[in-house]
């Protein structure tokens, strides 16, 4: 969920705490913060996190009631709420802020799993919540959170030392694990999966639609975070490995888009010679195009889907196109890698 963060910008290096402003947002992101650290992307009652809504009695009522194991990764929270308020630290000088946003990335180390793998929720280990999480991109947001405390980036210096020095440790111990799981096909990588069991480090299915497969979204963010680092003979081959596949796997003469039909989202497949799209979901094994079902079904033919998933969930996409034609070459060029 994307958030406008609308600050005040006053210079207040030298202005004294008690004259300082508090941002709103900042402000109901404190209540919101759940005693680990974490954040939830929903309350106690199932209700969705809304930093829109006014906090009454009522909503106040309900966060507070909300316990610990609602803290995720999931939906871009925690990560979220820790970019926001350094941001706003920054535009505020408010030491809440900062403390609150070192809390949160306490929270973030706290769950890496020894293997560096990094759970959905924590400390919430029902059904798929344990495995090691890439779906919706949640193990990179925290990672690229850690990334930028380690390195001192994007407004992140002014983060504690120990735990700039633990953030280290914890991004490679994460790119260690990127590299362990990238997916072997007759011992060649290929790309990633979209869940891991959190033990084998094996490609593991989640909700009843999301079966065993290679995961092309994600797997261009795990490759663009690989691109973030040094590019190390590991690395080299693991991004090279992945731009082939992508190549490879590409689907030509096809778009694939959303519509309104009597006020209804439809999504749409179609023929179009000028249009390359890939597949959410490929087979593991032989890289055919997958599609589930909520009858916890896999279907090798699109139109084979029910109506309720085929327009309740995305199922193609293009980004891998700007991966290899812009941001590889530019990476390759850099690192005077052969492309």
């Amino acid at each position: 969920m994307n958030i406008k963060i609308c600050t005040l910008i006053l210079g207040l290096a030298a202005v004294p705490y008690s004259a300082q402003i508090k941002d709103s947002l900042a402000e109901k992101m404190l209540v919101y913060q759940l005693p680990n650290g974490g954040w939830g992307k929903q309350l106690n009652d199932k209700s969705v996190v809304n930093y829109n809504l006014a906090i009454d009695k009522n909503l106040l009522k309900k966060i507070k009631a909300t316990g610990d194991d609602h803290a995720t990764i999931d939906n871009n929270a925690t990560s979220r709420e820790i970019n926001a308020l350094i941001k706003l630290y920054k535009t505020t000088n408010n030491p809440e802020y900062l403390k609150s946003a070192e809390k949160g990335i306490n929270y973030l180390l706290s769950m890496q799993y020894q293997n560096g793998g990094f759970p959905q929720y924590y400390p919430n280990t029902g059904l798929y919540r344990k495995q090691i999480t890439y779906n919706d991109n949640a193990m990179i947001n925290a990672l690229t959170v850690l990334y930028n405390v380690a390195e001192g980036k994007n407004d992140f210096d002014v983060v504690d030392t120990k735990v700039k020095e633990k953030s280290k440790v914890a991004v490679q111990k994460g790119i260690d694990c990127i590299l362990k799981t990238q997916v072997l096909q007759k011992g060649t990588p290929s790309i990633w999966g979209d869940q891991y069991n959190e033990i084998t480090m094996q490609p593991d299915k989640a909700r009843a639609f999301e079966p065993i497969s290679l995961a092309t979204g994600e797997s261009v963010n795990i490759v663009k975070f690989l691109m973030m680092q040094p590019a190390t003979p590991e690395i080299q081959k693991s991004i090279k490995s992945a731009i082939s596949w992508f190549k490879v796997n590409k689907i030509e003469g096809y778009s694939y888009n959303v519509t309104k039909q009597n006020g209804k989202a439809v999504r749409i497949l179609a023929e179009d010679k000028n249009s390359i799209i890939w597949a959410r979901f490929y087979d593991i094994n032989n890289n055919k195009p997958l599609f589930g079902d909520r009858d916890g079904s896999v279907k090798y033919n699109y139109n084979d889907v029910s109506e309720e998933r085929r327009n309740g969930y995305s199922w193609f996409g293009d980004s891998p196109e700007k991966l290899i034609d812009k941001e590889y070459p530019k990476w390759a060029q850099k690192n005077n890698v052969v492309f």
